[in-house]
């Protein structure tokens, strides 16, 4: 009944954070629409997005940094990809792999659909042209720091099940996913290849698919049980 409880808390609290997002999106594309960006490119909250803008200017010292964190976060990823193409050819099923790296994977999936649906349908366009001769990029929400929050966090969440008897390795890995976390979200902010919206947006969208994360690794600890391991499942 605890667990029950949880995963319903959980499940109205993924949905409440798409509903936020959903409703910020509707309002970005609705409130002081002005074409403020390069090519008399529009967006929405044009003073507030105007004021920031002018106010960080164009950075490319953190513009680099943004980029090297995100490299950081995608290595994460990485990572945790191969521990379970190891553990799928080490033990030659995939119902043999652990549970929770199979919802990281599906929760992976959902990230790169995300990264592709704002690909396709454009909120907005960034507020500056990164390379001559370039075209107008996508850029609502942040992707970096879309993927940077959900990779490190969910990271964090995983560390915490694998390393729980490593408080040492635990500490290192907390904090370094911690930095990579907020270097990257600051970095975007302050290198001004983003509107404030763009992080904003980002934002959101990451609490409601972490959430979501949650509340499946919630489900899958009431049905196989804290570890959610092969072992659990027999």
């Amino acid at each position: 009944m605890i667990m029950l409880k949880k995963s319903k808390q959980s499940l109205i609290m993924a949905a409440s954070l798409f509903l936020l997002f959903i409703i910020f999106t509707v309002m970005v594309k609705t409130i002081d629409v002005r074409p403020i960006g390069p090519e008399q490119s529009s967006v929405g909250f044009a003073s507030v997005n105007k004021f920031v803008f002018e106010l960080f200017g164009v950075n490319p010292l953190w513009y680099n940094v943004s980029e090297w964190m995100g490299a950081a976060a995608m290595a994460t990823a990485f990572g945790f990809a191969m521990a379970g193409l190891f553990q799928l050819v080490t033990r030659r099923s995939i119902r043999k792999v652990d549970v929770p790296i199979l919802v990281l994977g599906a929760f992976y999936g959902i990230l790169a659909a995300c990264y592709v649906f704002f690909e396709v349908v454009v909120i907005n366009y960034r507020p500056v042209i990164l390379t001559q001769g370039s075209v107008l990029e996508a850029s609502f929400p942040s992707s970096h720091t879309m993927a940077s929050i959900c990779i490190m966090a969910t990271a964090m969440i995983e560390f915490h099940d694998y390393l729980r008897k490593r408080r040492g390795w635990l500490m290192a890995a907390d904090t370094a996913a911690v930095l990579i976390l907020v270097l990257t979200v600051v970095g975007r902010m302050l290198s001004g290849v983003h509107w404030f919206t763009d992080i904003v947006a980002g934002v959101i969208l990451s609490a409601a698919l972490i959430a979501l994360f949650c509340l499946a690794l919630q489900y899958t600890e009431e049905r196989y049980g804290r570890a959610g391991t092969a072992d659990s499942r027999k």
